[in-house]
């Protein structure tokens, strides 16, 4: 008699790049010794995005998990240090705000800090958010350090993450996968075979072979090819919300200071991004081709560059969303086969991360494993529910002209991305929920810096007199500008940490 449910031994990852090699290597290690297999297929001819070069600070969980060591790290990836985003022009133009990774200020009371900001402001005190950040303090200066020191030091507030070549990323995690045992299969996919109960049960390459597997980890793209073409998950659009379609990019010289954070600049029908390598520049302009045409994003973008372009731009074109079920019978998509959200957070990176863990946490012993399946798709969609609103709060709290901008501003957005902001505009209270990446100095750096007041604060925060409230307020800026105004820059902790001559 057959086994119902069989045992998975054969793990294939069908597609390359950084979501391929980031999964190939994760499941390689987390399986070592168990005696399953992992295989990769790709086609160097078919090549790869690869404009997802900015990460968030999970991404040293990922790397640390593997064993990765900083300084290699850093080397072969041309890899810088990120302490946060500029958002320039984002609420109007010719103003600009820092989404920091870190704490502002030092919470008191048992409250967080901002509500003692808040009593500042209501009280005379006009001095921005960003003033009480450690991270911003640091990257304004172009300077840098690891986190360290006891929880009243400002310097543990810090959180950091890196910018980094993803090919040579991909590249990096290839060497260490196939060190770690995985088979690498070069070749097209012409052909998914399903078995007769419609598990995939593998895929032929242009040159006749067919590489079986028990389990398939789908990381194909935009294109879908196991979840999508074969498996028909079906996509969720969101759109109406995240109108870009569109994005053009290209790498240039760098004619700028090597900045330890990742720049977004609104422009007329979207946003470009600046990201900071240790060899080069990377750019982008992300935009509604509603709004501009093709040609006109691409001149547009190019004539902002710093520096001579190294490459020729390369269009994309996309729909804000993700798939119904991310997985579905023996596959699991992972990066762009699962959904796109615009890199607006720099969470592309981290989404591959977020779905390699939790795929890893409930990996199946046996093919027939409905109740982990339906708890990692349930997971996975609230991982993309929560990125999508804390992307639309971007757009829709503007006083940007335009019709671009008026259209997002103007637009009915989702009910409990509503409900957020008008709690925080009636008591200055950011509720999380337990599975939201973004910490709440995150959504208080974007929901401030796009221009959202609160009318109330917490009422603990008024316990405090005005003058010692200001007391508080000074000797935390004074203490974090006098940390700032000391710390090494940025290119010498880069050039220390691996161990080589200044830049």
């Amino acid at each position: 008699m057959s086994d119902p449910s069989p045992i998975i031994d054969r793990i294939v990852v069908v597609g390359g790049g950084t979501a391929g090699w980031m999964a190939a290597a994760a499941l390689a290690q987390a399986f070592e010794g168990a005696g399953k297999t992992v295989t990769l297929v790709e086609s160097e001819a078919i090549g790869i995005i690869g404009v997802g070069e900015a990460t968030i600070p999970e991404i040293l969980k990922f790397n640390a998990r593997l064993g990765i060591d900083e300084a290699d790290f850093l080397r072969e990836t041309k890899a810088t240090f990120k302490l946060g985003i500029e958002f320039d022009g984002w609420r109007r133009e010719g103003e600009r705000y820092f989404h920091p990774f870190g704490a502002f200020g030092l919470d008191m009371e048992g409250i967080a800090f901002h509500h003692f900001w808040l009593k500042g402001c209501a009280e005379g005190r006009s001095e921005p958010l960003e003033t009480y950040s450690m991270a911003w303090q640091a990257a304004r200066r172009g300077r840098f350090v690891h986190p360290q020191g006891g929880p009243q030091s400002p310097l543990s507030s810090l959180g950091y993450a890196y910018h980094f070549d993803a090919a040579l990323y991909a590249a990096f995690l290839r060497r260490l996968a196939e060190g770690l045992g995985v088979v690498r299969y070069e070749g097209r996919v012409v052909e998914v075979q399903q078995a007769a109960d419609g598990d995939i049960a593998g895929v032929r390459l242009d040159d006749g072979r067919i590489v079986e597997g028990d389990f398939f980890i789908d990381c194909t793209g935009f294109v879908g090819l196991l979840i999508e073409q074969a498996l028909k998950s079906g996509y969720e659009d969101w759109t109406n919300w995240l109108p870009c379609d569109s994005a053009v990019a290209v790498p240039c010289e760098r004619g700028e200071p090597l900045s330890p954070y990742t720049r977004s600049t609104a422009r007329e029908a979207g946003w470009q991004w600046r990201i900071p390598l240790q060899h080069r520049v990377g750019n982008g302009y992300v935009y509604s081709s509603a709004h501009i045409s093709h040609q006109a994003a691409e001149d547009a973008l190019m004539s902002r560059l710093e520096g001579k372009a190294l490459a020729e731009p390369r269009r994309l074109r996309f729909a804000t969303g993700r798939r119904k079920d991310c997985w579905k019978r023996n596959c699991v998509a992972v990066g762009l086969s699962s959904g796109f959200l615009e890199p607006l957070e720099s969470t592309s990176i981290h989404l591959i991360q977020s779905a390699i863990t939790k795929l890893i946490t409930l990996f199946p012993s046996q093919k027939n494993s409905e109740g982990l399946r339906s708890e990692f798709n349930a997971l996975m969609q609230e991982e993309f529910v929560t990125v999508r609103d804390f992307l639309i709060l971007h757009y829709k709290v503007n006083q940007r002209a335009g019709s671009f901008w008026s259209q997002v501003r103007d637009m009915p957005i989702p009910g409990r991305l509503a409900a957020k902001i008008a709690l925080f505009e009636e008591t200055g209270r950011i509720v999380r929920r337990d599975h939201d990446i973004f910490s709440e100095s995150s959504w208080l750096a974007v929901a401030v810096g796009q221009g959202l007041t609160p009318r109330g604060r917490h009422p603990i925060s008024d316990v405090i007199s005005h003058d010692a409230n200001l007391g508080r307020l000074s000797a935390i800026r004074d203490s974090i500008w006098r940390t700032a105004d000391a710390l090494p820059t940025h290119e010498d902790v880069l050039a220390t940490t691996m161990n080589r001559k200044a830049f």
